[in-house]
């Protein structure tokens, strides 16, 4: 995606976030960013980066845009064609870069408590690949038989006492 594709993507989801139902316009994220960040850029400049005529922004610009859209300043940088995320050269292991992804993924999805009280498990167990296996197999359930057996799991803990029950229905690592 490029600036222009970024900028225009930018105005739509902060439109919905802000009840318009529609993408804010180039004037309105002049005058917000007048009203609640006291700076502000001219609609022909965002005219010009969505246009596609201004390819490359100012540090203070992107700066101001990125307090403005709540977005990371690296996120307003197009990158090469060529260019990729992925590394070139392994410097970990493949489980040890599996708990660095598991790890990083929890903190960056703190928004979503569900996902990320399961990802940060996952990321502190010594066998994360395990329980990956296990949750793979699970989605061959459909929702309704996942929920019969979670129930029956549930209400089987809930009778007994919790000391009794396998490790796993108690959030605690299976060895």
């Amino acid at each position: 995606m490029n600036l222009a594709e970024k900028m225009k993507h930018l105005r739509a989801v902060e439109g919905e976030l802000r009840g318009y139902q529609r993408p804010m316009t180039q004037v309105e994220v002049v005058q917000a960013m007048r009203e609640e960040l006291n700076e502000t850029l001219s609609q022909a400049y965002l005219s010009q980066l969505e246009s596609g005529k201004r390819l490359h922004l100012t540090a203070s610009s992107r700066d101001l845009l990125a307090r403005f859209f709540n977005v990371h300043p690296g996120y307003l940088v197009s990158d090469p064609p060529d260019f990729s995320t992925d590394l070139l050269t392994s410097l970990d292991t493949g489980d040890e870069r599996l708990n660095t992804w598991l790890d990083a993924s929890a903190t960056e999805w703190r928004s979503e408590p569900d996902l990320h009280a399961l990802l940060q498990f996952l990321a502190s167990t010594s066998n994360p690949r395990a329980y990956l296996a296990l949750f793979r197999k699970l989605t061959a359930l459909s929702f309704e038989e996942l929920e019969a057996v979670t129930e029956a799991l549930t209400t089987r803990v809930d009778s007994f006492n919790l000391e009794d029950t396998p490790a796993i229905l108690n959030n605690k690592e299976v060895p």
